[in-house]
């Protein structure tokens, strides 16, 4: 099996493989998509040849299908209504950027999905039970536009605008089209609009008032009934995400309440009758049942962690990917049992079974400057002050839980504690939370991680002389802004797909990126320069004081190679300690051996800078 095989020439399986190497490679799979019309028909992801790929499944054989085999994998994709057709996007090594194809279910040649529509970045796909696509696209000049595409008719515009915007919804009947979109120029609150396939539009619903108020909306899916036109809708109206139903076409908006804490995500049972309601609260979730005729609501059977998706099926079952920190992946039946195990790769017999356990988080609640802040914690057997990792999540607009992570793990497994901070800007704690990070972008949420930090010292838990600053992504922007703004305060920074000069990285990234950019920082470069120069790392990088490890994307159209190289140039420059891993591929990798072999460097790095540990736990003297 391709990525089973240790390149020091290890023997394939368990043997002689850590832990920490083993939840890499054990198989995994996704939670698997059915096709509306045909639900014994599913397409699920798996890195089981380790790649992450696309399978069919056909449960009434039993049969699965590897559907895709590319050199940086695959994972997004979709089943055609009758479950005939399998989609998926086909993009250049990682970079984004492509076209739809489609495959028989049963197997056969790939062939191009949408004839007549030229490459562009994905925005969003919705497949009619008549053969008819939507197509979300945009791209760095034409901006935004959603098509529509007919069995063996040409493609038909029916949405164009410079603004970020994307496919929503198909109605079930196939005779709307719900877009978000944000032509009012905050990219970070959608408002919706529903249009005929035409392209005529049936109604609006504008939460922000073009763009005087931070409320946003999300479009959860069109009612599963035939000439029943209502929408479920995500809105902030009261301080969180929460579910409403909305009528396109008379208007009418209906409020539902759900007596829960938290945000709540919502779904469609097939009947039309009730809700799956996704509670996600303090960094766990939880699922429910809400009859829309009386309102009554009923919890399902999840075990404490994260439910990270859940379907409904026709027979009023759950399906739902879950996890702990503490235990690995499992896709899960409200029935009581295992859904799914990854399929068996011929040539990797000794393949390793199950990726082991790790051990659970804690919670840590800090004051900070913004208020209470959130952060999770792992920690090795012993006790501290621990050498320990900061690892700071991407998004931003995302939130650290209770699950799974086989980075963290690895951290723990080699001694080190783990913290991880849901600073100001991320998801999960209200919309306030989410909406303080403007204009002071990076500094804000630096901040929160500081605040956490202090804590972490003053508790007896971190090593104030061996703490690390890691991230991907936005999290390696808050890396490298973090080494530089708060030079005393980290011993290494492990920055992956960072932003590092924000200025370029403005002029090179996806316009969808830009979008974001404009709305966090109040402008462009050119017109809010002092924001921008406050807020990039490059700023700063000559007060860096720690070593810094930076791995980065060649084909990245999120955070480009070219600012990288900006920043690792001024490094140079300074004749700083620092290693640059660049790697073909895009925005992180779905090469299962990659990951590893990245990791391997990063704690390889740390360690050599960090030191060796005496008894007590506390850095031994240099030199």
């Amino acid at each position: 099996m391709g990525g089973m095989t240790e390149s020091n020439g290890a023997l394939r399986g368990d043997a002689g493989v850590p832990d920490w190497e083993k939840r890499f490679r054990a198989p995994r799979v996704g939670l698997p998509k059915w096709a509306k019309n045909a639900p014994d028909r599913s397409l699920f992801t798996s890195n089981v040849t380790g790649t992450f790929e696309l399978y069919a499944w056909d449960r009434t054989t039993g049969e699965q299908r590897q559907v895709t085999d590319r050199p940086n994998g695959t994972t997004g994709g979709a089943l055609s209504p009758d479950g005939e057709w399998i989609w998926w996007f086909a993009d250049t090594d990682g970079d984004e950027f492509g076209t739809w194809v489609r495959q028989p279910f049963h197997g056969g040649p790939d062939e191009p999905a949408t004839p007549g529509l030229e490459p562009s970045y994905p925005d969003g796909l919705a497949l009619g039970r008549d053969g008819t696509a939507v197509v979300g696209r945009s791209t760095d000049k034409g901006g935004s536009t959603v098509h529509v595409v007919r069995p063996g008719g040409e493609p038909v515009e029916v949405y164009r605008h410079q603004q970020s915007a994307g496919v929503g919804a198909f109605s079930h009947d196939g005779s709307l089209i719900a877009i978000e979109h944000t032509e009012h120029g905050d990219a970070m609150h959608s408002a919706i609009r529903v249009v005929r396939t035409d392209g005529t539009t049936i109604g609006e619903l504008d939460d922000t008032h073009g763009g005087t108020q931070e409320l946003g909306l999300a479009v959860m899916g069109f009612a599963p009934v035939d000439g029943d036109p209502r929408l479920l809708v995500g809105h902030q109206r009261h301080g969180r995400w929460e579910p409403m139903l909305w009528n396109p076409v008379t208007g009418e908006e209906t409020p539902l309440t759900v007596d829960l804490p938290g945000d709540l995500d919502a779904d469609w049972f097939p009947d039309g009758g009730a809700l799956l309601i996704d509670h996600s609260y303090r960094a766990r979730s939880e699922l429910w049942r809400y009859e829309l005729a009386d309102g009554t609501l009923t919890r399902l059977d999840t075990p404490q962690g994260t439910v990270s998706g859940a379907l409904p099926r026709p027979d009023g079952t759950v399906e739902f990917l879950w996890s702990s920190a503490a235990k690995p992946p499992v896709v899960r039946s409200t029935t009581g049992h295992v859904v799914l195990t990854a399929p068996t790769a011929p040539a990797a017999p000794h393949a390793i079974a199950q990726a082991p356990d790790s051990v659970p988080v804690t919670d840590a609640w800090v004051e900070g400057p913004g208020g209470t802040i959130h952060a999770l914690v792992q920690k090795p057997a012993g006790e501290g002050p621990f050498p320990t990792v900061f690892d700071i999540h991407g998004g931003p607009t995302w939130h650290d839980s209770d699950t799974f992570a086989a980075g963290p793990a690895a951290w723990v497994d080699h001694g080190f504690a783990v913290i991880r901070v849901n600073y100001r800007g991320s998801t999960g704690y209200g919309r306030a939370w989410t909406d303080a990070l403007k204009h002071r972008v990076g500094l804000i949420e630096l901040e929160d991680i500081g605040a956490v930090r202090e804590w972490a010292v003053a508790s007896g838990l971190a090593d104030p002389e061996r703490l690390v600053l890691a991230g991907g992504s936005w999290g390696g922007y808050l890396t490298l802004l973090g080494l530089g703004t708060q030079p005393d305060a980290w011993a290494v920074g492990l920055a992956a797909v960072p932003v590092a000069d924000y200025v370029t990285a403005y002029h090179d990234e996806m316009e969808a990126l830009k979008a974001l950019d404009r709305t966090l920082l109040g402008g462009t470069p050119e017109e809010v320069p002092d924001r921008y120069a406050a807020s990039s790392p490059l700023t700063y990088v000559d007060e860096v004081r720690a070593p810094v490890y930076i791995s980065a994307g060649l084909n990245d159209p999120r955070c480009p190679i070219r600012q990288v190289e900006n920043y690792v140039e001024r490094l140079e420059g300074r004749g700083h300690p620092h290693e640059v891993y660049r790697y073909d591929a895009g925005h992180g990798s779905l090469v299962v051996e990659e990951r590893i072999k990245q990791l391997r460097q990063e704690i390889a790095f740390a360690e050599r800078h960090l030191g060796p540990r005496n008894r007590q736990g506390s850095r031994a003297p240099r030199g």
